[in-house]
C-alpha cells in the first residue's frame, strides 16, 4: 500500500479561503467534509486532477473515488483519498494536505480509508458533509456502518458558495477557454463549405479545440432551417445559416459560447432577426454589475424579449458557470436545467461569472443563438471572447 499519511509537514497552507469555507460548514452544521466530486476535490485540491481518470471512472469491478477530507477550523487534519498511481503525482508536486492516503483501487477501499483518518482525528461521529450525487451507494453504505453517530449532511450548497466567486487565476482560465472556443469556433465556421456534414464540421471543431489546448467536450451544431443540434450527415448548403454551440474544458474550468454563421451573404432578413438576438442580450449586460440583483438583467432581458418581433420562438436564459457548466450563481428556475433560481434576487458579486444566451427557433430560416460569457466587475462586467458576434461567413 502507498501511504503517505504518516509524513510530517509544516502546516498546511491551503489553495482555497478556509475562512470562507468554515463560515458555509458552520451556517450548515458541518463539522467535517468528505468531498467527492471530481470537480469540487479538484478545486480543494488547487486544481489537481489525475490524468488517469480524466475520460472515465470505472475500472475492474469498481470505479475511482478521490477524497478530500477537510475538518472546519482545522486545515492541518485535511486529507487526500486517491488511487495509488498518485503517489507518484504526490512525488513530483506534493499535495497540500498533511495527510496523503494514495492506496485505493475503489470505492470501498476508498471510504475504508475516509472512515480510518475521520476516526483519526476524532471525527467519526460528528456531522459529516457529503455529495449525495456524488458518492456510490457502496461507498456511503461503508461509511454509514463504520461510523457510529455520525449524522451525514448534504455539503453540495456549500460547495457551490465556496467556488462562487472566482480568483483571479481562476478569471484567466476561463478567459482564456472563452478566448480559445471563440478561435476554434470562428476557424471551424472559415473551413466548411457546401457539402460540409455536420458530422465533418463537428469533428473539425473537436480538432481546432484540441490543438489549441482545449479538452473537447462537446459541439451542438445545426444547419439550416433545422433545429436539430445532433451530429449527422446533414450537409450545409450555399445560403444556409449555421449555429454552433461548443464547450471546451482548460485546466478545469469551462467555455461556453454560440456564434452564428451563414455560407454566403446574409440578407436583410437575416441580419434584422440576429439584430434582435443581439437587442435582449444588451438588455441583460446593461443591468450586471456587482451589487445588482441577478434578477434586474433578466427582467430587462425579458421586457426586451416581449417587445421582439420573434418573441413568439425566441427564449431568454443565464447561469453560472465555472468548473461546471450551471453553478453559482442560480438565476432562473428549471430553465432548461432543473434546479431552482435561488440566487435571483440576490447581489452578483464581483468575480461571478455567467452564461447569457438567447436562442431564437425561427420556423423557417432556423436556429439563431448567441451566447456569452461575463466576468462580474465592480463597474459593470468583462465578456470573455467577445469576438464574431455577427455572421460569419462560411467557406472563407
Amino acid at each position: 500500500m502507498n501511504d503517505n499519511a504518516g509524513q510530517t509537514r509544516q502546516a498546511a497552507v491551503t489553495p482555497f479561503d478556509t475562512a470562507k469555507l468554515d463560515r458555509l460548514m458552520e451556517e450548515a452544521g458541518i463539522d467535517v467534509i468528505v468531498a467527492t466530486s471530481k470537480h469540487n476535490t479538484q478545486y480543494l485540491m488547487g486544481g489537481y486532477k489525475f490524468i488517469f481518470f480524466a475520460a472515465m471512472d470505472a475500472i475492474g469491478h469498481s470505479r475511482y473515488l478521490p477524497m478530500v477530507i477537510y475538518e472546519k477550523g482545522a486545515p492541518d487534519h485535511s486529507a487526500y483519498v486517491g488511487n495509488r498511481m498518485e503517489g507518484a503525482e504526490h512525488q513530483n508536486n506534493p499535495f497540500w494536505t498533511p495527510a496523503v492516503h494514495t492506496a485505493t483501487w475503489g470505492t470501498q477501499d476508498a471510504a475504508g480509508l475516509a472512515v480510518e483518518h475521520l476516526k483519526k482525528i476524532g471525527k467519526a461521529g460528528g456531522r459529516i458533509g457529503i455529495e449525495p450525487a456524488f458518492l456510490p451507494s457502496d461507498a456511503r453504505d461503508l461509511l454509514a456502518s463504520r461510523l457510529d453517530g455520525a449524522r451525514f449532511v448534504d455539503a453540495t450548497h456549500v460547495l457551490e458558495r465556496l467556488r462562487a466567486v472566482k480568483t483571479p487565476g481562476e478569471l484567466a482560465k476561463l478567459r482564456r477557454a472563452s478566448e480559445l472556443i471563440t478561435d476554434s469556433m470562428l476557424a471551424t465556421i472559415a473551413a466548411a463549405r457546401a457539402g460540409s456534414t455536420k458530422i465533418e464540421i463537428i469533428e473539425q471543431l473537436r480538432r481546432e479545440e484540441t490543438n489549441r489546448g482545449l479538452h473537447f467536450e462537446y459541439c451542438l451544431l445545426t444547419l439550416g432551417s433545422s433545429h436539430n443540434r445532433a451530429g449527422s450527415p446533414q450537409a450545409w448548403v450555399e445560403g444556409e445559416i449555421l449555429s454552433i454551440d461548443s464547450g471546451g474544458n482548460y485546466h478545469g474550468y469551462i467555455g461556453d459560447l454560440c456564434r452564428m454563421g451563414v455560407l454566403g451573404e446574409p440578407d436583410a432578413e437575416l441580419e434584422d432577426l440576429l439584430a434582435e438576438v443581439e437587442c435582449i442580450q444588451q438588455a441583460a449586460f446593461a443591468k450586471v454589475r456587482a451589487g445588482a440583483a441577478g434578477r434586474e438583467m433578466i427582467v430587462a432581458a425579458e421586457a426586451e424579449l416581449k417587445a421582439s418581433p420573434s418573441a413568439a420562438f425566441t427564449d431568454f436564459f443565464c447561469h453560472g458557470m465555472g468548473l461546471i457548466a450551471h453553478e453559482a450563481p442560480f438565476l432562473m428556475t428549471n430553465h432548461p436545467v432543473t434546479y431552482d433560481g435561488i440566487d435571483a434576487d440576490k447581489p452578483l458579486e464581483a468575480g461571478n461569472v455567467i452564461s447569457v444566451e438567447t436562442t431564437m427557433l425561427h420556423p423557417k430560416r432556423g436556429f439563431i443563438k448567441l451566447e456569452d460569457t461575463l466576468a462580474i466587475t465592480d463597474g459593470g462586467y468583462e465578456m470573455f471572447g467577445d469576438r464574431g458576434r455577427g455572421w460569419n461567413r462560411g467557406g472563407a
